[in-house]
């Protein structure tokens, strides 16, 4: 079976990554509302004698954009869930093609946001930060969490259907998860026998593998007659 790449569910850090896209947002909000102010009069794809707003150059077309943007990944970290997931991954792969494409426009009559080869380093950063936003976002109950780790240790199938991998093993979702607190037990008991072996053998004592019961025969030096 070909191996998927798997995005972790419920990273420990997704908070994190869910503020960070969401200060995201509100700076391509902010940028947005005073560029919207700032703006008034010019044209509305104007290149030439463009406002500073927030550090860049924005023509009255970009400032609506901005708005439209800003509105939409707020609403999506408020949300949250696979909504913001996949909001933060498309706009993470949007920011970073759009200041690619507008890098490659810069000098040209296509430059119709205004962008400059400082907004496109800006898109870049904000491009990355959502995405990775996005990766980290997956989110799923403890059996969806479980499946997962059982599939990446080896332990179990793989919980995901992939159309351009081979198939998957038949998925049986009414078998039980598996028990890491058994695991553990299991585990725990194994290191007490070990243990245990260990001091009997440091008293010189040995266990008879003939003798059940848990007997123990002490050995001896001395012949017997």
């Amino acid at each position: 079976m070909t191996r998927m790449v798997h995005l972790p569910i419920n990273h420990p850090l997704q908070p994190l990554y869910r503020l960070l896209a969401g200060l995201t947002g509100a700076y391509v909000l902010a940028f947005g509302i005073v560029g919207v102010l700032r703006t008034g009069g010019r044209p509305f794809f104007a290149q030439e004698d463009l406002p500073y707003v927030l550090g860049l150059h924005a023509n009255r077309a970009f400032a609506i954009l901005s708005i439209v943007v800003g509105t939409f990944l707020l609403a999506s970290v408020v949300i949250g869930g696979d909504v913001h997931r996949w909001v933060t991954l498309v706009s993470g792969v949007v920011f970073l093609v759009a200041g690619l494409i507008m890098l490659v426009l810069e000098r040209t009559d296509f430059n119709f946001l205004g962008f400059t080869p400082i907004t496109s380093i800006v898109s870049f950063i904000i491009g990355l930060v959502l995405l990775i936003a996005g990766l980290y976002g997956k989110v799923g109950t403890m059996l969806d969490l479980r499946r997962e780790e059982e599939f990446r240790h080896g332990r179990g199938p793989d919980p995901t259907q992939h159309r351009l991998s081979t198939p998957n093993p038949p998925h049986d979702w009414r078998e039980e998860p598996h028990d890491w607190r058994k695991d553990r037990q299991l585990r725990r008991e194994r290191e007490r026998a070990a243990t245990e072996q260990a001091r009997r053998q440091a008293r010189g004592v040995r266990t008879d593998p003939g003798v059940t019961g848990g007997q123990e025969q002490v050995g001896t030096t001395g012949n017997y007659e």
